[in-house]
């Protein structure tokens, strides 16, 4: 038992004896006795509650401070249960305050060094705040932070009212805004929204389309030279062997049987490789040097029974099932090339299946947003994870004969359209998606 609380039990002691000795003096009649006991015996109550209201006192201001988040105190325990729960409670909640600031700081910074503009809007009272946002964010829109998120509607109106038509719930988009009343760019938009009981939130990723394509020029030209590399070392490192194993032989005063017999060998393997080099030049000219698109006015649906029709012989002989989903869309497009392209993912989509039990290639034509959906999905072996990225890679294929342009060439194919080609994984087999925007 600690000190103070001794005090107090021995007040409230002194207040007991002293009130049976103001009774008892009372009843005797001495009046002088009976008001100085009585004394006594109020002012060891009032003393007690002083000591009792000190063990509350300290409980509030401990509380308090749990409660403004103030923890720059160090309370101890007393041995009374409600200023020792009071110390623990405070000591729990400053631990996990430390612990949350920490994660915080460490989440801000990761969030930081993001290379896309983030924003994060919180709804308070049907209002929404700027819950936080990141240096990428400001600098692409370059305005300055605000805590409120009206203020960036002065700033950023076609922003913001992009923003406010999604309607703060989950949307993708591109689109074209002006900075400072600069030329237009374009950008990548992503809003999503979380949700729970009690708060609600809209992240908000913005990025530059421009800066995009830049990233995925420089890998794709990083990739390409690899390829370009490696095709070139394969082939022209055995030839510069045999030249000057060539060279040698015809050097020789005298060229013996067997030396032109490996004469006659070397030149055939030097012949199979430019021949190989050609074609590997060729098959680069094809991608370098696309031709431009002749357009006009077609049908999306007489482009798809052209290609199937063309390919009915290998779905016949590999027993594939093919289904259509097909809406009568028109398009603005160059007919030979979409055909071609639409041909090289059937061809894709063969080879995919031709290990499956039941073989099955799906066509499908929608329309998602007022912008044309050309799809052609299959369930076969499907494309891992470690080569997913590299399957628009010009020369990379994984097949033995294969050429590695068929997909690279359809890419830029529906990229000369001012479209986009897609790859999209499933559950079993894969789905390519043409996109037509204009």
């Amino acid at each position: 038992m600690n000190k103070q609380k001794f005090i107090w039990l021995l007040f409230i002691l002194l207040a007991i004896v002293s009130g049976i000795f103001a009774f008892d003096f009372y009843s005797k009649n001495k009046l002088i006795n009976f008001g100085l006991f009585t004394t006594i015996s109020i002012g060891c109550v009032i003393l007690a509650q002083i000591s009792a209201l000190s063990f509350i006192q300290k409980s509030e201001k401990i509380l308090l401070a749990i409660q403004k988040k103030d923890f720059s105190l160090f309370p101890i325990a007393e041995g009374n249960n409600l200023v020792d729960n009071a110390v623990k409670l405070y000591y729990q909640s400053k631990e996990e305050h430390l612990s949350l600031s920490s994660y915080k700081l460490l989440y801000e910074e990761i969030l930081n060094q993001l290379e896309i503009g983030l924003m994060i809007l919180s709804e308070i009272n049907n209002h929404w705040e700027v819950f936080y946002v990141n240096p990428v964010f400001l600098e692409i829109l370059q305005i300055p932070k605000y805590n409120s998120w009206e203020l960036y509607e002065s700033k950023t109106p076609e922003f913001y009212k992009i923003i406010d038509e999604t309607h703060y719930e989950n949307s993708q988009d591109f689109f074209d805004i002006s900075i400072n009343e600069n030329v237009k760019q374009s950008f990548s938009l992503r809003t999503k929204k979380v949700q729970n009981v009690k708060n609600r939130f809209c992240i908000i990723s913005l990025e530059s389309v421009q800066k995009i394509i830049e990233q995925k020029e420089k890998l794709a030209w990083n990739n390409l030279m690899k390829v370009i590399s490696h095709e070139l070392l394969n082939t022209l490192t055995p030839v510069n062997s045999l030249i000057q194993n060539l060279e040698y032989i015809a050097n020789q005063d005298v060229v013996e049987k067997e030396d032109q017999q490996e004469m006659k060998e070397s030149l055939t393997i030097i012949n199979s490789k430019s021949k190989q080099l050609l074609n590997f030049v060729d098959d680069y000219r094809q991608v370098a040097e696309l031709p431009k698109p002749i357009f006009k006015m077609i049908s999306l649906t007489d482009i798809v029974e052209s290609a199937l029709s063309f390919l009915k012989p290998e779905f016949e002989k590999n027993n594939i099932t093919i289904i259509n989903s097909l809406e009568n869309q028109t398009i603005y497009a160059d007919q030979k090339m979409i055909e071609r392209c639409l041909i090289n993912l059937y061809l894709n989509a063969i080879y995919a299946v031709v290990d499956s039990s039941e073989k099955i290639i799906k066509t499908e034509i929608k329309i998602i947003n007022k912008r044309t959906i050309l799809s052609v999905e299959d369930n076969g072996i499907g494309v891992s994870n470690e080569i997913k990225d590299k399957i628009f890679l010009p020369f990379f294929t994984t097949r033995s004969s294969g050429s590695g342009i068929g997909l690279t060439l359809s890419k830029s194919i529906i990229e000369a359209h001012k479209g986009y080609l897609n790859y999209k994984p499933l559950e079993q087999g894969s789905r390519f998606e043409i996109w037509f925007l204009e």
